[in-house]
C-alpha cells in the first residue's frame, strides 16, 4: 500500500501523532525526477534512521529554480506518487521552498536523512537540525546514480 501523500497542515498532525505513540520520525527530501535505485537505497536506508520515515519532494517550481528549464521530466504529483510506493515510506509531502529548511524547523524531525553526496557537515540544513536537538544521518549507497547524468546520457543517443 502506497504511503499518503499529505499537505503540509495534514502531515505536521499526523508527526505529532506519531510522536504521541512513541514513534521517532526521520526525514528525508529530494527532486526524486527520473526516479532510479540510488533514490530506492537512499529511502529505504532512511526508513531504518527512525520509525516513520516522511519524505519532502520538491515542487515543479522550485525544482526549475534549482534545475533549469526544462526540469523537472515527471510533475510533482506523479513524483510523490513514486515515492510514496517505496517500501519503507510513510508519509510524503510536497514542498514549494527551495530548501527543506523551513519545513524542518516547523517539523522538527528526530533524523534528518541526507546522500552519500554530502558529509555530516556539508548539510546545508546542519543548523537548523543541530538547533532543535535533531541528528543527521548520510544514508544510501555513493554517489553513483544522477538524474541529469541519466537524461545527458539519453540525449546523446
Amino acid at each position: 500500500m502506497n504511503a499518503p501523500i499529505l499537505t503540509e497542515t495534514e502531515l505536521l498532525r499526523v508527526a505529532n501523532d506519531e510522536r504521541h505513540r512513541g514513534r521517532t520520525i526521520a526525514f528525508a527530501n529530494g527532486v526524486f525526477d527520473v526516479l532510479h535505485v540510488g533514490h530506492v537505497r537512499y529511502l529505504q536506508d532512511a526508513s531504518k534512521q527512525g520509525d516513520v520515515l516522511i519524505v519532502a519532494v520538491n515542487s515543479d517550481e522550485s525544482v526549475r529554480a534549482l534545475k533549469g528549464e526544462g526540469r523537472p521530466v515527471t510533475n510533482e504529483r506523479e513524483r510523490a506518487e513514486l515515492v510514496s510506493a517505496i517500501r519503507g515510506v510513510s508519509y510524503v509531502t510536497i514542498f514549494h521552498d527551495s530548501s527543506p529548511a523551513r519545513l524542518i524547523a516547523v517539523l522538527k524531525p528526530d533524523v534528518h536523512c541526507k546522500g552519500t553526496d554530502y558529509s555530516a557537515d556539508s548539510v546545508p540544513e546542519r543548523d537548523v537540525v543541530l538547533e532543535y536537538g535533531g541528528r543527521i544521518a548520510i544514508v544510501g549507497d555513493p554517489k553513483e546514480h544522477s538524474t541529469t547524468a541519466m537524461l545527458e546520457r539519453l540525449r546523446r543517443r
